[in-house]
């Protein structure tokens, strides 16, 4: 057994024990890994762990993994699912669309109709999620709380695209309490949009955690975690 196979298995031995303690199926919560800086043997190495959906903060890295990735497995490539999860600028829009399954760092609506005019007419529609600056960060990509209703419904109207949910990176909390929380206020906002009824369709991913809380973010409701370092390992 991979070092990489062997961390999948204590990350999902800690999403099911985080979603027993709350009472939750662990089916419930998928596993996004996140395999930025690392390259395409460690995606291999995931897959052949039982792995398949990753997560690209850069575009042009991403694209050029998955172009290494679909050489190297061919067919078997078709079973995996892309994420750009990183800042998304208007010169980029056009490689994400064309290259990745999903988009989840939506924070403008110029972002949204571009990956919507650039999705390829082949392709299944692009998965999209909303980031939300849930805490305020200065520095920090994300649409802010107020407004998420309003870019919600504008983006669910696009074309070739399809809105899935909300994706927020918080600051560190000062302990589980703390971070499970902030969390929970990306979950009520995701709930009263929900509860709204006016989108086409409900969302139903809500993308938060990280290695360092995923536990604190499926007790507030988290339907995928994204993880780096705890499967992959430290980054230079």
């Amino acid at each position: 057994m991979t070092t990489i196979s062997q961390q999948l298995v204590t990350v999902y031995d800690r999403i099911h024990a985080a979603c027993n303690a709350c009472g939750r199926d662990p089916a419930s919560v998928r596993l996004l890994a996140v395999s930025k800086t690392f390259g395409a043997d460690a995606v291999i190495d995931a897959v052949f762990a039982g792995q398949r959906a990753f997560g690209e903060n850069y575009v042009a890295e991403g694209v050029e993994k998955i172009a290494a990735v679909r050489t190297r497995l061919g067919s078997a490539a078709g079973a995996l699912e892309w994420h750009c999860i990183g800042p998304l600028q208007s010169n980029k829009t056009r490689q994400a669309a064309e290259h990745f399954d999903w988009v989840q760092s939506i924070d403008r609506l110029k972002i949204a109709q571009r990956l919507s005019e650039q999705r390829p007419p082949g392709l299944a529609p692009l998965q999209v999620c909303l980031q939300v600056n849930i805490d305020g960060g200065a520095n920090k990509s994300g649409v802010p709380p107020r407004d998420v209703a309003e870019l919600a419904h504008e983006v669910a109207q696009l074309p070739h695209l399809a809105l899935r949910g909300l994706m927020a990176i918080p600051e560190p909390a000062i302990d589980f309490i703390a971070s499970r929380a902030l969390h929970a206020r990306t979950k009520a906002i995701f709930d009263q949009i929900n509860a709204a009824g006016l989108l086409p369709a409900r969302m139903d991913t809500l993308s938060m955690g990280m290695t360092a809380d995923l536990e604190a973010a499926i007790h507030a409701g988290s339907t995928m975690v994204r993880v780096g370092t705890a499967i992959f390992g430290g980054r230079g």
